[in-house]
């Protein structure tokens, strides 16, 4: 290696984990990997809301992807397909993001409530051009998370919107009485729905109205002044925070807005080739693009390292928690595709995106209480692909059923000292991992190999842990592209995982090429 990818590799390794053990250099090239899990130093509790949901109104995110209306060829209950709801409750998704994205930008919520056949027909002109039917409105909205049984998360329109509008939106949701209250029971729901959080705007730096930082930052304050619910109820404000590394603006927000505000949000994109416009082919890749997007996906934990020590300064309770509620890979749209409805297939390449993703949010949990992967169904690095009657779960969907035991778990700090992996000009750890003590009282190990080449021996020592018996599961696949498909849906999945053991306060594990492994020990 070069002295500068060096440096680079030594910078990647810090993210694989909250590292006190001395780094591993380039020389550890080969080399196993070794660990120590800190059982005895407990650390934040790794927030439910960190696998939130985001449902946009973009290409069949929504329709098609969740509502079929009366469409009596696919089995649904009040217009939301079963098998995507089964799927989704499967996961426990905590809570859902809607109706945007741009979409919320400029989304009036009127549009959507009261008699379907009168509810205005829109274009919708962020994504693809087509028409908006506003079928699906916040009538549905909440009854599709009584479905799925997660909690709302609303983004407000700044964009186009009002102040009045978004407070009288509010008002309508929550109030117990009065004269919205009763607008909302002709509509058909006397009773008030639970409204959790609440976006201030979505992007104010592009779509969303492309302001500079600081007036962004005036807005947000005007805005969240008119954000009330009922006495006793609290709301959760979250204000439309940076796009990746523009740490100006979260210096700016936090300044200026952070006494009116609950959560910062982040905006992060794994684009592997080059970036924006998005180039990549979601299925057609080789090593080189394998490594330039997980290089890519590394990142994330530099940007919440640097958002943190700003928010920080300002904010040193840690009241004011970062939701990265946009993150994912995205390619260029599947061929033959409507290019606005940013359809992608997705490979084991992308379920190792989540994993280490999901890793470094395991790191920064005492800052992240909240993200959202883009997006759910049918858009960007979905959990599930549907066409017509058809679904299939994807690698991604897999990952995150294998995390479930995260969700509102203790974070048990990990040291990681791992090889490089390297392939051309990119280079990172090979070995991602995280720990935490779920509320079942068992300690969960994810581990993954991110060289699609070698196997790796990894070597856990385990402090203030007493393990009798580890099991687990692993999910990995002959080729790295490998993919569900209608016809093949279970090319990529979980099976049982029998290479690791555990004796005398030592875990022992042997990670297979190109792969996630969750243990669970007790």
């Amino acid at each position: 290696m070069t002295k500068t990818l060096r440096r680079a590799a030594a910078a990647l390794l810090l993210c694989a984990s909250a590292l006190t053990a001395p780094l591993a250099s380039a020389d550890t090239d080969g080399k196993p990997t070794t660990a120590t899990i800190h059982g005895d130093r407990p650390g934040p509790v790794y927030d439910k809301r960190i696998f939130t949901q985001f449902a946009e109104h973009l290409g069949t995110g929504i329709y098609g992807g969740l509502w079929v209306g009366n469409d009596k060829s696919i089995p649904q209950t009040n217009g939301f397909r079963n098998d995507v709801i089964a799927a989704l409750r499967n996961l426990a998704v905590p809570v859902i993001r809607w109706p945007g994205g741009c979409f919320a930008d400029e989304y009036h919520w009127r549009e959507g409530i009261g008699p379907r056949n009168k509810r205005p027909v829109k274009v919708n002109t962020n994504w693809g051009g087509v028409t908006e039917p506003n079928a699906v409105g916040t009538h549905e909205y909440f009854e599709l998370l009584r479905q799925v049984g997660a909690e709302a998360y609303i983004s407000g329109n700044v964009g186009n919107g009002t102040p009045q509008e978004m407070a009288e939106w509010i008002e309508y949701i929550t109030a117990p009485a009065g004269s919205l209250a009763d607008e909302r029971a002709r509509n058909g729901h006397k009773e008030p729905w639970a409204l959790a959080s609440f976006g201030i705007g979505n992007e104010l730096w592009g779509c969303g109205g492309n302001m500079s930082a600081q007036y962004a930052s005036d807005v947000t304050k005007r805005y969240s002044t008119f954000l009330k619910v009922p006495a006793g109820k609290t709301l959760v404000r979250i204000a439309a925070g940076a796009n990746g590394g523009d740490y100006n603006w979260t210096e700016v927000t936090m300044r200026e807005a952070a006494k009116q505000l609950d959560a910062l949000s982040l905006h992060y994109y794994t684009l592997p080739q080059g970036g924006w416009p998005p180039k990549a082919d979601p299925v057609k890749f080789g090593e080189t693009e394998w490594a330039d997007t997980l290089a890519a996906t590394w990142k994330m934990d530099e940007l919440i390292a640097g958002h943190a020590r700003i928010m920080d300064k300002y904010d040193p309770q840690k009241r004011v928690f970062l939701a990265v509620d946009e993150w994912g890979t995205w390619y260029a749209p599947d061929p033959g595709t409507n290019p606005g409805f940013l359809r992608q297939q997705n490979t084991l390449r992308d379920a190792l995106v989540a994993s280490v993703n999901l890793d470094i949010f395991a790191k920064h949990a005492d800052r992240v209480r909240m993200t959202a992967i883009a997006q759910m169904v049918n858009v960007l690095q979905a959990m599930i692909l549907t066409e017509g009657r058809k679904m299939v779960l994807t690698p991604t969907y897999h990952v995150f059923e294998m995390y479930k035991p995260w969700q509102d778990a203790t974070v048990l700090p990990i040291d990681i000292a791992t090889p490089w992996y390297n392939k051309d000009k990119f280079v990172m750890p090979a070995v991602s991992g995280s720990a935490v003590r779920g509320k079942d009282g068992k300690v969960h190990v994810g581990l993954s190999n991110l060289d699609p080449n070698q196997p790796n021996t990894v070597t856990v020592k385990l402090d203030g842990i007493n393990v009798a018996t580890v099991t687990g599961r692993v999910l990995t696949a002959q080729a790295i592209n490998a993919h569900n498909t209608f016809d093949a849906p279970e090319t990529v999945r979980p099976v049982p995982f029998t290479g690791a053991q555990v004796s005398g306060g030592t875990l022992t594990v042997a990670l297979p090429p190109k792969s996630v492994v969750v243990l669970d020990l007790q």
